[in-house]
């Protein structure tokens, strides 16, 4: 059995939910035509532009203000409130990432301003992985070469949600995908 199975079904890191058909068709759909509207932006990390492109709405990872969120996100924000129990104004910041074919995210854990982290899924499925996180001062680092340890397929429509361990203890990321797809993430701050 690979890194995603166990006896039981998928293995999740603690404190990671994740829900199928989080979203109906009817409802994507609205989402990917709003989303259509939306004008994105180079992502740049470490003066190396990605393949994905971004937007940002509520407040941006340097905690400026970024664009309002449009109503369609307030929507989606409400939803996700009411799956995860928080309160949908807790969720300050929203990034949507468009990937076109071959766009992979890196391993990273989210910015540490950051307290919880929840995601939909759009267009297409794509897999997650994660593993332990080893800062960079005891031997881990961006050329450690260590492999993955739990890893799930985000479906087309599906929503995740990371706190606590998941969040914090893991890093996360994202082989090259396969066909477009977007990713609408929620953060709340610390």
């Amino acid at each position: 059995m690979g890194p995603a199975a166990s006896l039981f079904g998928q293995d999740y890191p603690p404190g990671l939910l994740y829900r199928e058909d989080f979203l109906t068709p009817a409802e994507e759909t609205a989402l990917l035509d709003s989303i259509a509207g939306i004008t994105f932006g180079a992502f740049e990390m470490r003066g190396v532009v990605a393949r994905r492109r971004v937007a940002y709405f509520g407040q941006s990872y340097d905690r400026t203000e970024a664009r309002p969120f449009p109503d369609f996100l307030l929507s989606l924000r409400r939803k996700i409130g009411t799956w995860t129990g928080i309160e949908a104004p807790a969720f300050a910041m929203c990034l949507i990432n468009e990937y076109p074919p071959g766009a992979p995210i890196g391993w990273h854990r989210d910015a540490p301003q950051h307290d919880v982290v929840s995601g939909v899924s759009l267009l297409s499925a794509c897999r997650m992985k994660f593993r332990p996180y080893l800062s960079p001062a005891l031997g881990g680092g961006k050329n450690v070469r260590r492999p993955a340890t739990h890893e799930i397929a985000l479906e087309r429509r599906s929503a995740y949600f990371m706190k606590g361990e998941s969040r914090n203890a893991y890093e996360h990321h994202i082989p090259p995908v396969t066909d477009s797809r977007y990713s609408v993430t929620f953060r709340t701050l610390r």
